[in-house]
C-alpha cells in the first residue's frame, strides 16, 4: 500500500545531552530528517550542525514548540506528504514510527481530510512518569474534547504524523505547547480524523530528561487557549470556523 512520503521533523531547544541520540535513531527510518533549533543556548546547535543527513533550521531567539512545527512543516511539504514528529528529549523510540506508519488507513493519501495520526504513550504509570505529564494529559483530553475536539486518550503526546501541506496551512494561533491540543480542536471543527496508536515512551531514573514545560506557566496557557476555543465553539458557527481555521 502505497501511503505516500515522510519526513521527520525534530522540535529542538536546549537538548544538548539527548539530541545527537534522537537523530540519529530517526535517521535510521530512512527519511530525510529536519531538525528545528529553537534559539538554544546551550550546545545544541554545535551538536546537530555538523551531522550527516540532517537539515538543520535555525531559529535565533526561542519562539516555541509550536512556532518550531509551523516552521518544520513549512519545510517538508516541499519533500513529504506526511511529517513524523518525535520530541528531542529521549522519551520517544524514533522506530515506533513504523507503528504509526501502519496506521494510517488504505486509501487515505487521496482523501480530502487526510489523518492526524497521535502516538498513545503506553504505561503512563507510576513514580518514574512526572506528575505534569499524567494530570496534564487529563486535563487536556477533557478540554480538548470540550473544545470540540477529537476524544483522544493522550492529547499531549509529540509523537504524531501529520498530513502535509494541510497541517502547514491550518490558522493555529498557539506558537508554545499549546499548538498541540489547539491543532486538534481545529482538526475536529473541519472533520480531520484523528487515530490513535500505542508507542512505547521512557521514563527512565537516572536518566536526564530535559523538560521546558514549567506547570503553572504552561497551565496558564493552556487555559486560556481552551477557553478561547471553547468560546469560538460555542458562539461561532460550524461552517465560519472551518472557514477561520484554514488558510486558502
Amino acid at each position: 500500500m502505497n501511503r505516500g512520503r515522510f519526513a521527520v521533523i525534530i522540535p529542538v531547544y536546549n537538548h544538548e545531552q539527548r539530541v545527537a541520540d534522537v537523530i540519529r535513531g530517526a535517521l535510521k527510518l530512512g527519511f530525510p530528517v529536519i531538525a528545528v533549533d529553537d534559539g538554544s543556548t546551550d550546545a545544541t546547535t554545535e551538536r546537530i550542525q555538523g551531522m550527516a543527513g540532517v537539515s538543520v533550521i535555525r531559529h535565533e531567539t526561542n519562539r516555541g514548540k509550536g512556532a518550531a512545527l509551523k516552521s518544520g512543516f513549512a519545510a517538508a511539504a516541499a519533500v513529504a506528504d506526511w511529517a513524523i514528529t518525535i520530541d528531542a528529549d529521549g522519551q520517544h523510540d524514533p522506530d515506533n514510527a513504523r507503528t504509526l506508519i501502519a496506521a494510517i488507513p488504505e486509501g487515505a493519501l487521496a482523501a480530502e481530510r487526510r489523518p492526524i495520526i497521535i502516538g498513545r504513550r503506553e504505561n503512563m504509570v507510576g513514580d518514574d512518569v512526572p506528575w505534569t505529564s499524567r494530570f496534564g494529559r487529563k486535563f487536556s483530553n477533557f478540554w480538548v474534547r470540550a473544545s470540540g475536539g477529537p476524544a483522544v486518550t493522550d492529547s499531549q503526546s509529540g509523537f504524531r504524523i501529520y498530513p502535509l501541506p494541510q497541517s502547514g496551512n491550518m490558522r493555529v494561533r498557539a506558537n508554545r505547547f499549546q499548538f498541540e491540543v489547539e491543532i486538534l480542536a481545529r482538526a475536529g471543527w473541519m472533520g480531520y480524523p484523528v487515530i490513535e496508536a500505542p508507542i512505547s515512551v521512557s521514563y527512565t531514573p537516572g536518566t536526564p530528561r530535559i523538560s521546558h514545560f514549567r506547570p503553572f506557566v504552561d497551565f496558564w496557557r493552556n487555559s486560556g487557549t481552551f477557553m478561547r476555543l471553547i468560546f469560538q465553539r460555542l458562539l461561532v458557527p460550524r461552517f465560519i470556523r472551518r472557514r477561520m481555521s484554514y488558510k486558502a
